[in-house]
């Protein structure tokens, strides 16, 4: 019998342990001495609500799947039925192929190829490590074909902290929120201060609904910006890290969907905003033979030694 999300993957460093899946090449389980950090599904499931999933070629949404490029109108399938969009990419039910894998490490390949819609090719990496850092996930992408491509990237974890999110601290470090419509595409920007989704020091989320793209982030002197969510009364925690080539991340609470209503939280590292490939913002355009590399990760708190 095959899993719903194909070969499973399982890597290790001391007390950490992620299993990593064929289908999408995406992260199903992040593990901490048994303790869940990732909110991920099991091993005789499907990936739901995007859960663990590589977002490539862009992230979140286009508007109507509409777009153009170079001069070009393209139509992308509409998988989002709902909102009439086309949604999270196009290697999420792909499969992938584990191509160097090691006891702490495994690096994930696949190449997307010219489809209607999306008439580019991509050769496709996503190396996940353990280390005494705890998790990080670098993505690669290099344009294989013989024109110009646009390009977006994302990653969709689910963090675990606790049953439900309200009572945890969040600490987003970040100045601006884009607002959007009621179909999700962004229509404007909004400095976060004085208003309900400033997060730059540690608050409880309580009953705030988040389903923002957070941008202008404050970042460390390693160009690192920190996303961290606590459980105050039990000291559990978690920090996601993204590196500079990640402006924005989306942050979820889930409560449109059943499965992950308010139990975890998504922080969902984005290379460019929500319908970037209509509106162009960070959209990145990658030219024949070009690479690009982006990273994120997890620290899931303090770990024994291997």
């Amino acid at each position: 019998m095959i899993a719903p999300s194909g070969r499973q993957i399982e890597i290790v460093h001391g007390d950490q342990r992620a299993v990593v899946v064929e289908v999408g090449g995406g992260l199903r389980e992040y593990t901490l001495n048994g303790r869940k950090v990732l909110d991920g599904y099991g091993a005789d499931e499907m990936s739901c609500s995007g859960r663990g999933q590589v977002l490539i070629p862009w992230p979140n949404r286009i508007q109507d799947g509409r777009y153009s490029f170079d001069g070009q109108e393209h139509q992308l399938p509409i998988d989002d039925i709902a909102e009439q969009d086309a949604i999270h990419g196009l290697v999420r039910w792909a499969s992938w192929t584990a191509r160097e894998l090691a006891e702490h490490r495994v690096v994930m390949e696949h190449v997307l190829h010219p489809r209607p819609g999306y008439p580019f090719s991509l050769a496709l990496s996503v190396e996940y490590g353990l280390s005494e850092e705890g998790l990080c996930v670098r993505t690669t992408a290099t344009n294989c074909g013989t024109r110009p491509c646009p390009y977006g990237s994302g990653n969709h974890p689910y963090l675990a902290v606790s049953e439900r999110v309200d009572p945890l601290r969040l600490r987003v470090p970040a100045r601006t929120i884009l607002r959007a419509d009621e179909r999700g595409i962004p229509v404007g920007r909004l400095p976060v201060e004085g208003t309900d989704y400033d997060f730059r020091r540690p608050r409880t989320i309580g009953a705030t609904v988040l389903d923002h793209a957070f941008t202008d982030l404050e970042r460390g002197a390693d160009g690192r910006a920190r996303i961290e969510l606590r459980d105050q009364d039990r000291g559990d925690g978690v920090t996601l890290w993204v590196d500079e080539t990640y402006p924005y991340v989306m942050v979820f609470t889930g409560d449109p969907l059943p499965d992950v209503r308010r139990r975890s939280l998504a922080v969902e590292p984005m290379t460019c905003p929500p319908n970037a490939f209509r509106s162009g913002r960070d959209l990145l355009r990658l030219e024949p033979g070009q690479p690009f590399s982006s990273s994120w990760g997890i620290d899931p708190g303090p770990r024994s030694a291997p």
